[in-house]
């Protein structure tokens, strides 16, 4: 089973484009990923850059619409995440717990959808998704 992990920084909804992290903070998180990537369950990690360089597209009335940010109505964006290969919901929270996060993080879990889980109509209606996924899986 594939987990996604979400880090929800409190307070990075305001964050300066230029904001970086602390340095000791990131040291206990690369120890933590490499705790990951030992037990062979790690597959993807990334950080994402503040809000405030980012934009919205939203499709009222049919129309894209876009938004730069900051976003003033956010009160919880994603910082980064993990994705995980583990056996179950209670082992990805195993991990979540692990993590060295501050008071003001929240990690949310998400199981990921995989292409066998959904009916034969939705099945249909994604076709091709499999192959597409079985070829990005093959990029560098």
């Amino acid at each position: 089973m594939r987990f996604m992990m979400l880090m929800i920084p409190k307070g990075y909804e305001s964050a300066a484009p230029d904001a970086m992290p602390d340095p000791e903070a990131v040291a206990a998180m690369m120890r933590y990923n490499e705790e990951l990537q030992k037990a062979g369950v790690l597959l993807a990690l990334e950080g994402l850059q503040p809000p405030a360089t980012g934009a919205r597209v939203s499709f009222a009335g049919g129309t894209p619409v876009v938004t730069d940010g900051p976003f003033a109505e956010a009160t919880e964006v994603i910082g980064g995440y993990w994705m995980i290969r583990v056996s179950s919901r209670d082992e990805a929270i195993a991990w979540a717990k692990r993590c060295p996060a501050s008071a003001n993080e929240v990690i949310e879990i998400r199981q990921v959808h995989e292409f066998e889980d959904f009916t034969p109509e939705v099945q249909k209606a994604a076709n091709g998704f499999a192959e597409m996924q079985a070829e990005l899986s093959q990029r560098p």
